[in-house]
């Protein structure tokens, strides 16, 4: 097979002559057959931009209860995709350095789920973060987030994590935006959240079934929503400036952002504030990155928020060819009225102290991907996921400084639960942002290295690919942060 890069939907034809299948791949009950070209048809496309519900904190605690259920309306109409508390995505939670998050999380579907605050540095043991936890059908469990005292205020999100079923329920549209305030003030008049998901829907509403060729390469939606609305309007006024967080809650789409005809000022990434506002023409943002950005518009007009093409990387002489992610429109800014004095950004913003302990052990850390009787196999260091196994032992309190290298031609996105880390170098010199993040993707047959402080918290956790169908099918494994 030729390793020119394919679309999306052609990936999807390709199932059909005998693509390698997954090992160890998922069934779930939330797929209907049939093909997606039976037309679902958003509505209300361009129609303003709607925020979800917001449930702040009050004395220092939030108590909120959360159930996911079919059922949620996307793009404008009934469907049978999946919510939280009938939305897609679920309400934002604002929540302060020092609070209490309390989240009763219901379990309306056909299979077991879970909760991931993604991004918080919070205990991943008991009913805190932490992804070993089952939620039945019809059963409901009590989690409680310490949200430490000097957490950093940013932009995280929530998302389900039980193995095997993540790719499945985020496709589906299980995602919700998770924000801690107490940040600078920016110079803005609006602070927008953009949750962009996307999915594949039959002309009934319901979630398409995904091919072998889908999981093998990871899944990526004919219908991109914001919010779950299809290609949203927002508004604006000249030289009035807004804040926008922009989630990556795509299962394996890469976003490449560019505003047409502007700059976008980025001032925080994965809910970490940067040294000094940092003047972009596009931001990337790989599954589970978030980026937070001042868009500032110049002039009345039309603008159109477009994710460009981005090249994943193939599947070289491994039963595929390339993967790309398409370029999409996904909100048009729409600026109209007199124009207003610009309000300068400041200088500086409220970075992280960067860690300065001495380097305590080196580790290097693997991607992998195979070929066998049972299909394609993913693995970290050539094993499958063990929810069992200790992969990885820590000592509490230790800086430890991490290699992970990609033997494979396609780019995984790399996420460490519960301690962020910051990126020290990468093999393809992407540039550095010198703050910690949750996300960095890895370059096929590339590497990245990585400071991480295991200092905040102890107990036992995962890291893994972020494409979620790479996840599911094992590329995954623990770290046991011992005192």
């Amino acid at each position: 097979m030729s390793g020119r890069p394919i679309s999306r939907r052609r990936a999807m034809g390709l199932t059909a002559v005998g693509a390698a299948g997954v090992a160890g791949g998922t069934a779930g009950w939330l797929w209907s057959a049939g093909s997606p070209e039976g037309g679902f048809r958003p509505a209300g496309s361009g129609a303003s931009l709607r925020d979800p519900e917001v449930v702040s904190s009050r004395g220092g605690r939030l108590r909120v209860d959360l159930t996911a259920a079919a059922g949620a309306a996307l793009a404008g109409r009934d469907t049978a995709a999946l919510g939280y508390n009938g939305t897609s995505p679920g309400p934002t939670l604002r929540v302060r350095p020092g609070d209490e998050l309390s989240v009763r999380l219901t379990n309306r579907l056909d299979q077991p789920t879970n909760l991931h605050t993604h991004g918080l540095r919070v205990s991943p043991q008991a009913n805190g973060d932490n992804p070993f936890l089952r939620i039945e059908p019809g059963t409901s469990l009590d989690y409680l987030f310490r949200i430490p005292a000097d957490h950093p205020a940013g932009t995280f999100w929530y998302h389900p994590h039980h193995h095997g079923m993540v790719a499945d329920q985020i496709f589906g549209g299980l995602a919700g935006t998770l924000l801690v305030d107490r940040g600078p003030d920016l110079p803005v008049d609006r602070d927008r959240v953009l949750m962009v998901t996307d999915t594949t829907m039959n002309a009934g509403g319901s979630v398409a079934a995904p091919g072998r060729m889908d999981r093998m390469m990871g899944r990526q939606g004919e219908l991109v929503l914001v919010n779950g609305q299809h290609q949203p309007s927002i508004s604006a006024a000249p030289g009035v400036a807004q804040r926008w967080r922009i989630i990556n809650g795509c299962a394996s789409r890469m976003l490449a952002l560019r505003l047409a005809g502007h700059e976008l000022d980025l001032v925080a990434l994965d809910g970490t504030f940067l040294p000094a506002p940092a003047s972009r023409e596009r931001v990337v943002l790989a599954p589970g990155n978030r980026a937070d950005m001042v868009v500032r518009p110049t002039a009345a007009g039309r603008f159109e928020l477009m994710s460009e093409g981005v090249d994943q990387g193939g599947m070289g002489g491994m039963g595929g060819g390339g993967v790309r992610s398409e370029p999409v429109l996904l909100a048009t800014l729409l600026v109209d009225g007199s124009a207003a004095p610009e309000a300068p950004l400041p200088a500086e913003l409220p970075a992280q102290v960067p860690d300065t302990t001495a380097v305590a052990a080196r580790r290097r850390i693997a991607f992998t991907m195979g070929m066998g009787m049972a299909g394609m196999s993913f693995g970290i260091d050539g094993r499958a996921f063990d929810p069992q196994r200790d992969d990885q032992s820590v000592r509490f309190g230790t800086t430890e400084e991490w290699t992970v290298t990609n033997s494979t031609p396609m780019a995984h996105p790399f996420h460490l639960h519960v301690w962020p880390f910051v990126v020290l170098a990468t093999s393809d010199g992407a540039p550095l942002s010198g703050t910690p993040q949750d996300v960095v993707l890895v370059p096929p047959r590339g590497w990245v290295r990585l400071r991480i402080p295991f200092t905040a918290h102890n107990g036992r956790s995962v890291f893994h690919c972020h494409i979620l169908d790479h996840e599911d099918a094992g590329m995954m494994a623990t770290v046991h942060v011992r005192r």
